[in-house]
Protein backbone atom coordinates (compact mmCIF):
# COMPACT_ATOMS: atom_id res chain seq x y z
CA UNK A 1 0.00 0.00 0.00
CA UNK A 2 2.79 2.41 0.94
CA UNK A 3 4.64 1.46 -2.22
CA UNK A 4 1.56 2.19 -4.30
CA UNK A 5 1.09 5.58 -2.61
CA UNK A 6 4.76 6.41 -3.14
CA UNK A 7 4.50 5.44 -6.83
CA UNK A 8 1.41 7.60 -7.29
CA UNK A 9 3.06 10.55 -5.57
CA UNK A 10 6.14 10.20 -7.73
CA UNK A 11 4.03 10.15 -10.89
CA UNK A 12 2.15 13.23 -9.71
CA UNK A 13 5.38 15.15 -9.14
CA UNK A 14 6.63 14.15 -12.58
CA UNK A 15 3.41 15.30 -14.18
CA UNK A 16 3.57 18.61 -12.33
CA UNK A 17 7.19 19.32 -13.26
CA UNK A 18 7.02 18.11 -16.85
CA UNK A 19 5.54 21.15 -18.62
CA UNK A 20 7.65 23.61 -16.63
CA UNK A 21 10.82 21.77 -17.47
CA UNK A 22 9.99 21.63 -21.16
CA UNK A 23 8.98 25.26 -21.36
CA UNK A 24 12.23 26.36 -19.74
CA UNK A 25 14.34 24.70 -22.43
CA UNK A 26 14.45 26.91 -25.53
CA UNK A 27 15.52 24.75 -28.41
CA UNK A 28 15.15 24.64 -32.17
CA UNK A 29 12.63 21.85 -31.88
CA UNK A 30 9.04 21.88 -30.80
CA UNK A 31 6.79 21.78 -33.82
CA UNK A 32 6.04 18.08 -33.33
CA UNK A 33 5.69 18.05 -29.55
CA UNK A 34 3.11 20.69 -28.77
CA UNK A 35 0.49 18.37 -27.30
CA UNK A 36 -0.10 17.61 -23.61
CA UNK A 37 1.81 14.40 -24.23
CA UNK A 38 4.98 16.38 -23.42
CA UNK A 39 4.21 15.97 -19.75
CA UNK A 40 5.05 12.30 -19.51
CA UNK A 41 7.58 10.42 -17.51
CA UNK A 42 11.10 10.57 -18.86
CA UNK A 43 11.82 7.49 -20.91
CA UNK A 44 8.22 7.01 -22.06
CA UNK A 45 7.62 8.64 -25.46
CA UNK A 46 4.07 9.59 -26.50
CA UNK A 47 2.75 7.87 -29.62
CA UNK A 48 2.82 9.83 -32.88
CA UNK A 49 -0.53 11.31 -33.81
CA UNK A 50 -1.93 11.77 -37.31
CA UNK A 51 -1.01 15.46 -37.11
CA UNK A 52 2.59 14.58 -36.22
CA UNK A 53 2.87 12.16 -39.13
CA UNK A 54 1.47 14.80 -41.49
CA UNK A 55 3.92 17.45 -40.27
CA UNK A 56 6.87 15.05 -40.52
CA UNK A 57 5.84 14.16 -44.08
CA UNK A 58 5.63 17.82 -45.09
CA UNK A 59 9.01 18.60 -43.54
CA UNK A 60 10.65 15.63 -45.27
CA UNK A 61 9.18 16.76 -48.58
CA UNK A 62 10.44 20.30 -47.94
CA UNK A 63 13.95 18.99 -47.23
CA UNK A 64 13.98 16.80 -50.34
CA UNK A 65 12.58 19.53 -52.61
CA UNK A 66 15.04 22.11 -51.30
CA UNK A 67 18.00 19.81 -51.84
CA UNK A 68 16.98 18.58 -55.31
CA UNK A 69 15.96 21.97 -56.71
CA UNK A 70 19.15 23.71 -55.61
CA UNK A 71 21.22 20.77 -56.80
CA UNK A 72 19.54 21.02 -60.20
CA UNK A 73 20.49 24.71 -60.39
CA UNK A 74 24.11 23.89 -59.51
CA UNK A 75 24.35 21.09 -62.09
CA UNK A 76 22.84 23.35 -64.75
CA UNK A 77 25.31 26.14 -64.04
CA UNK A 78 28.23 23.70 -64.17
CA UNK A 79 27.07 21.95 -67.36
CA UNK A 80 26.02 24.99 -69.42
CA UNK A 81 28.97 27.10 -70.56
CA UNK A 82 26.82 30.22 -71.00
CA UNK A 83 26.24 30.26 -67.22
CA UNK A 84 29.96 30.42 -66.39
CA UNK A 85 29.83 34.17 -65.79
CA UNK A 86 28.25 36.86 -63.64
CA UNK A 87 25.58 36.91 -62.24
CA UNK A 88 25.28 33.12 -62.36
CA UNK A 89 28.25 32.69 -60.01
CA UNK A 90 26.23 34.59 -57.39
CA UNK A 91 23.29 32.30 -58.06
CA UNK A 92 25.63 29.30 -57.72
CA UNK A 93 26.91 30.59 -54.37
CA UNK A 94 23.33 30.93 -53.16
CA UNK A 95 22.51 27.42 -54.36
CA UNK A 96 25.57 25.99 -52.56
CA UNK A 97 24.49 27.54 -49.26
CA UNK A 98 20.91 26.33 -49.74
CA UNK A 99 22.03 22.81 -50.66
CA UNK A 100 24.08 22.67 -47.46
CA UNK A 101 21.08 23.88 -45.46
CA UNK A 102 18.98 21.05 -46.90
CA UNK A 103 21.69 18.38 -46.58
CA UNK A 104 23.29 19.17 -43.20
CA UNK A 105 21.03 21.47 -41.21
CA UNK A 106 17.38 20.62 -41.82
CA UNK A 107 17.66 16.82 -41.29
CA UNK A 108 19.31 17.20 -37.87
CA UNK A 109 16.75 19.83 -36.94
CA UNK A 110 14.02 17.33 -37.82
CA UNK A 111 15.73 14.70 -35.63
CA UNK A 112 15.62 17.19 -32.76
CA UNK A 113 11.94 17.77 -33.41
CA UNK A 114 11.23 14.03 -33.21
CA UNK A 115 13.06 13.47 -29.92
CA UNK A 116 10.99 13.31 -26.74
CA UNK A 117 11.00 16.66 -24.97
CA UNK A 118 13.02 18.15 -27.86
CA UNK A 119 16.23 16.88 -26.29
CA UNK A 120 19.52 16.65 -28.20
CA UNK A 121 20.61 13.01 -28.03
CA UNK A 122 23.52 13.09 -30.50
CA UNK A 123 26.29 14.39 -28.26
CA UNK A 124 28.32 17.57 -27.82
CA UNK A 125 30.54 17.25 -30.91
CA UNK A 126 27.69 16.80 -33.37
CA UNK A 127 25.82 19.63 -31.66
CA UNK A 128 28.73 22.01 -32.33
CA UNK A 129 28.92 20.85 -35.95
CA UNK A 130 25.18 21.27 -36.48
CA UNK A 131 24.95 24.74 -34.93
CA UNK A 132 28.05 25.91 -36.81
CA UNK A 133 26.70 24.76 -40.18
CA UNK A 134 23.25 26.13 -39.33
CA UNK A 135 24.58 29.64 -38.71
CA UNK A 136 27.15 29.44 -41.53
CA UNK A 137 24.80 28.29 -44.30
CA UNK A 138 21.78 30.38 -43.33
CA UNK A 139 23.91 33.52 -43.00
CA UNK A 140 25.61 32.84 -46.33
CA UNK A 141 22.23 32.32 -48.01
CA UNK A 142 21.00 35.67 -46.66
CA UNK A 143 24.13 37.57 -47.71
CA UNK A 144 24.03 35.98 -51.17
CA UNK A 145 20.58 37.52 -51.65
CA UNK A 146 22.11 40.89 -50.74
CA UNK A 147 24.96 40.28 -53.23
CA UNK A 148 22.50 39.52 -56.05
CA UNK A 149 20.61 42.73 -55.23
CA UNK A 150 23.85 44.76 -55.26
CA UNK A 151 24.89 43.28 -58.60
CA UNK A 152 21.53 44.15 -60.13
CA UNK A 153 21.72 47.68 -58.69
CA UNK A 154 25.15 48.37 -60.21
CA UNK A 155 24.06 46.85 -63.53
CA UNK A 156 21.12 49.25 -63.80
CA UNK A 157 22.69 52.41 -62.39
CA UNK A 158 26.31 52.05 -63.62
CA UNK A 159 25.95 50.00 -66.78
CA UNK A 160 28.79 51.90 -68.52
CA UNK A 161 31.32 51.75 -65.66
CA UNK A 162 30.22 48.32 -64.45
CA UNK A 163 31.97 46.38 -67.21
CA UNK A 164 32.20 42.60 -67.41
CA UNK A 165 35.68 42.64 -65.92
CA UNK A 166 34.61 44.88 -63.04
CA UNK A 167 31.53 42.75 -62.52
CA UNK A 168 33.64 39.59 -62.23
CA UNK A 169 35.90 41.15 -59.62
CA UNK A 170 32.99 42.61 -57.65
CA UNK A 171 31.08 39.32 -57.61
CA UNK A 172 34.17 37.35 -56.55
CA UNK A 173 34.81 39.84 -53.73
CA UNK A 174 31.16 39.69 -52.59
CA UNK A 175 31.20 35.88 -52.54
CA UNK A 176 34.44 35.84 -50.52
CA UNK A 177 33.09 38.41 -48.03
CA UNK A 178 29.79 36.52 -47.76
CA UNK A 179 31.39 33.24 -46.75
CA UNK A 180 34.09 34.89 -44.63
CA UNK A 181 31.61 36.90 -42.57
CA UNK A 182 29.31 33.88 -42.26
CA UNK A 183 32.18 31.73 -40.98
CA UNK A 184 33.14 34.40 -38.43
CA UNK A 185 29.59 34.61 -37.06
CA UNK A 186 29.21 30.81 -36.99
CA UNK A 187 32.55 30.03 -35.30
CA UNK A 188 32.69 32.96 -32.86
CA UNK A 189 31.28 30.95 -29.90
CA UNK A 190 33.85 28.19 -30.46
CA UNK A 191 36.83 30.44 -31.17
CA UNK A 192 36.24 33.10 -28.51
CA UNK A 193 34.20 31.20 -25.92
CA UNK A 194 31.21 33.40 -26.64
CA UNK A 195 28.55 31.44 -24.82
CA UNK A 196 27.75 27.73 -24.89
CA UNK A 197 25.66 25.90 -27.48
CA UNK A 198 25.35 22.54 -25.69
CA UNK A 199 24.00 21.82 -22.22
CA UNK A 200 24.73 18.23 -21.18
CA UNK A 201 22.48 18.36 -18.10
CA UNK A 202 19.41 19.51 -20.01
CA UNK A 203 20.43 17.79 -23.26
CA UNK A 204 19.93 21.05 -25.06
CA UNK A 205 21.57 22.17 -28.33
CA UNK A 206 20.94 25.71 -29.55
CA UNK A 207 22.66 28.85 -30.77
CA UNK A 208 24.51 30.67 -27.98
CA UNK A 209 22.11 32.76 -25.89
CA UNK A 210 24.79 35.17 -24.66
CA UNK A 211 23.13 38.62 -25.09
CA UNK A 212 26.19 40.22 -26.69
CA UNK A 213 26.52 37.35 -29.17
CA UNK A 214 22.79 37.50 -29.92
CA UNK A 215 23.14 41.16 -30.93
CA UNK A 216 26.30 40.49 -32.95
CA UNK A 217 24.97 37.41 -34.76
CA UNK A 218 21.47 38.71 -35.55
CA UNK A 219 22.79 42.07 -36.78
CA UNK A 220 25.56 40.48 -38.86
CA UNK A 221 23.40 37.65 -40.22
CA UNK A 222 20.13 39.46 -40.86
CA UNK A 223 19.62 43.10 -39.92
CA UNK A 224 22.67 44.43 -41.77
CA UNK A 225 21.91 42.56 -45.04
CA UNK A 226 18.24 43.48 -44.59
CA UNK A 227 19.19 47.17 -44.52
CA UNK A 228 21.40 46.66 -47.58
CA UNK A 229 18.75 44.95 -49.70
CA UNK A 230 15.98 47.39 -48.78
CA UNK A 231 18.16 50.40 -49.59
CA UNK A 232 19.42 48.79 -52.81
CA UNK A 233 15.95 47.87 -54.05
CA UNK A 234 14.69 51.38 -53.35
CA UNK A 235 17.58 52.74 -55.44
CA UNK A 236 16.90 50.15 -58.17
CA UNK A 237 13.27 51.22 -58.34
CA UNK A 238 14.16 54.91 -58.58
CA UNK A 239 16.92 54.37 -61.17
CA UNK A 240 14.81 52.07 -63.33
CA UNK A 241 11.84 54.45 -63.25
CA UNK A 242 14.08 57.38 -64.23
CA UNK A 243 15.79 55.50 -67.07
CA UNK A 244 12.58 54.11 -68.55
CA UNK A 245 10.98 57.55 -68.52
CA UNK A 246 14.03 59.12 -70.15
CA UNK A 247 14.07 56.48 -72.90
CA UNK A 248 10.46 57.16 -73.81
CA UNK A 249 11.16 60.89 -74.01
CA UNK A 250 14.25 60.21 -76.15
CA UNK A 251 12.39 58.03 -78.67
CA UNK A 252 9.30 60.18 -79.20
CA UNK A 253 11.03 63.28 -80.71
CA UNK A 254 12.70 61.11 -83.37
CA UNK A 255 9.35 60.23 -84.82
CA UNK A 256 8.37 63.91 -84.93
CA UNK A 257 11.52 64.93 -86.87
CA UNK A 258 11.10 62.55 -89.76
CA UNK A 259 10.15 65.30 -92.17
CA UNK A 260 11.90 66.47 -95.41
CA UNK A 261 10.82 69.66 -97.12
CA UNK A 262 11.47 70.70 -100.73
CA UNK A 263 12.88 67.34 -101.77
CA UNK A 264 12.02 65.05 -104.69
CA UNK A 265 9.34 62.50 -104.04
CA UNK A 266 11.64 59.53 -104.57
CA UNK A 267 14.31 60.90 -102.26
CA UNK A 268 11.70 61.80 -99.67
CA UNK A 269 10.34 58.28 -99.72
CA UNK A 270 13.80 56.80 -99.28
CA UNK A 271 14.58 59.13 -96.40
CA UNK A 272 11.31 58.47 -94.64
CA UNK A 273 11.61 54.72 -95.02
CA UNK A 274 15.14 54.77 -93.66
CA UNK A 275 14.28 57.06 -90.77
CA UNK A 276 11.22 55.12 -89.74
CA UNK A 277 13.14 51.86 -89.83
CA UNK A 278 15.81 53.42 -87.63
CA UNK A 279 13.27 54.73 -85.13
CA UNK A 280 11.47 51.39 -85.05
CA UNK A 281 14.75 49.57 -84.40
CA UNK A 282 15.68 51.89 -81.54
CA UNK A 283 12.24 51.63 -79.99
CA UNK A 284 12.24 47.84 -80.17
CA UNK A 285 15.78 47.68 -78.77
CA UNK A 286 14.90 49.92 -75.86
CA UNK A 287 11.69 47.98 -75.32
CA UNK A 288 13.59 44.68 -75.14
CA UNK A 289 16.14 46.11 -72.70
CA UNK A 290 13.41 47.77 -70.70
CA UNK A 291 11.48 44.53 -70.37
CA UNK A 292 14.64 42.68 -69.36
CA UNK A 293 15.51 45.18 -66.66
CA UNK A 294 11.92 45.32 -65.41
CA UNK A 295 11.88 41.52 -65.14
CA UNK A 296 15.21 41.54 -63.30
CA UNK A 297 14.05 44.27 -60.92
CA UNK A 298 10.83 42.36 -60.26
CA UNK A 299 12.83 39.19 -59.57
CA UNK A 300 15.04 40.99 -57.06
CA UNK A 301 11.96 42.55 -55.43
CA UNK A 302 10.21 39.20 -54.99
CA UNK A 303 13.45 37.58 -53.80
CA UNK A 304 13.85 40.29 -51.15
CA UNK A 305 10.18 40.17 -50.15
CA UNK A 306 10.18 36.40 -49.62
CA UNK A 307 13.49 36.63 -47.77
CA UNK A 308 12.07 39.22 -45.36
CA UNK A 309 8.82 37.32 -44.76
CA UNK A 310 10.65 34.03 -44.13
CA UNK A 311 13.37 35.26 -41.77
CA UNK A 312 12.11 38.31 -39.88
CA UNK A 313 9.93 36.39 -37.32
CA UNK A 314 12.85 34.12 -36.39
CA UNK A 315 15.44 36.89 -36.06
CA UNK A 316 13.11 39.11 -34.05
CA UNK A 317 12.70 36.34 -31.47
CA UNK A 318 16.43 35.52 -31.57
CA UNK A 319 17.28 39.12 -30.75
CA UNK A 320 14.57 39.83 -28.17
CA UNK A 321 14.60 36.54 -26.20
CA UNK A 322 18.20 36.71 -24.86
CA UNK A 323 17.92 40.43 -24.09
CA UNK A 324 14.72 40.14 -22.06
CA UNK A 325 15.54 36.68 -20.61
CA UNK A 326 12.19 35.40 -21.89
CA UNK A 327 11.21 32.69 -24.31
CA UNK A 328 8.42 31.96 -26.73
CA UNK A 329 6.57 28.65 -26.54
CA UNK A 330 8.60 25.95 -28.33
CA UNK A 331 5.89 25.47 -30.95
CA UNK A 332 6.31 29.07 -32.19
CA UNK A 333 10.08 28.92 -32.14
CA UNK A 334 9.91 25.82 -34.33
CA UNK A 335 7.45 27.42 -36.75
CA UNK A 336 9.66 30.49 -37.12
CA UNK A 337 12.77 28.33 -37.59
CA UNK A 338 11.27 26.19 -40.34
CA UNK A 339 9.77 29.24 -41.99
CA UNK A 340 13.32 30.59 -42.23
CA UNK A 341 14.59 27.28 -43.61
CA UNK A 342 11.90 27.40 -46.30
CA UNK A 343 13.62 30.46 -47.78
CA UNK A 344 16.25 28.06 -49.14
CA UNK A 345 13.45 26.34 -51.06
CA UNK A 346 11.99 29.55 -52.49
CA UNK A 347 15.30 31.10 -53.65
CA UNK A 348 15.91 28.83 -56.68
CA UNK A 349 12.22 28.91 -57.63
CA UNK A 350 12.27 32.70 -57.82
CA UNK A 351 15.45 33.35 -59.78
CA UNK A 352 14.77 30.56 -62.26
CA UNK A 353 11.11 31.51 -62.79
CA UNK A 354 12.21 34.97 -64.00
CA UNK A 355 15.02 33.71 -66.24
CA UNK A 356 13.98 31.85 -69.39
CA UNK A 357 17.57 30.71 -69.93
CA UNK A 358 17.30 28.45 -66.89
CA UNK A 359 14.05 26.93 -68.10
CA UNK A 360 15.58 26.22 -71.51
CA UNK A 361 18.71 24.80 -69.87
CA UNK A 362 16.61 22.51 -67.67
CA UNK A 363 14.75 21.17 -70.71
CA UNK A 364 17.99 20.68 -72.61
CA UNK A 365 19.57 18.89 -69.65
CA UNK A 366 16.67 16.47 -69.27
CA UNK A 367 16.50 15.83 -73.01
CA UNK A 368 20.21 14.92 -73.07
CA UNK A 369 19.67 12.48 -70.21
CA UNK A 370 17.02 10.70 -72.27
Amino acid sequence: MEAANLSAATAGVALALGPETCSSIPSPGGILSSTPGDAVLQGREPPFSVFTVLVVTLLVLLIAATFLWNLLVLVTILRVRAFHRVPHNLVASTAVSDVLVAALVMPLSLVSELSAGRRWLLGRSLCHVWISFDVLCCTASIWNVAAIALDRYWTITRHLQYTLRTRRRASALMIALTWGLSALIALAPLLFGWGEVYDARLQRCQVSQEPSYAVFSTCGAFYLPLGVVLFVYWKIYKAAKFRFGRRRRAVLPLQATTQVKEAPDEAEMVFRAHCRATVAFQASGDSWREQKEKRAAMMVGILIGVFVLCWIPFFLTELISPLCACSLPPIWKSIFLWLGYSNSFFNPLIYTAFNKNYNNAFKSLFNKQR
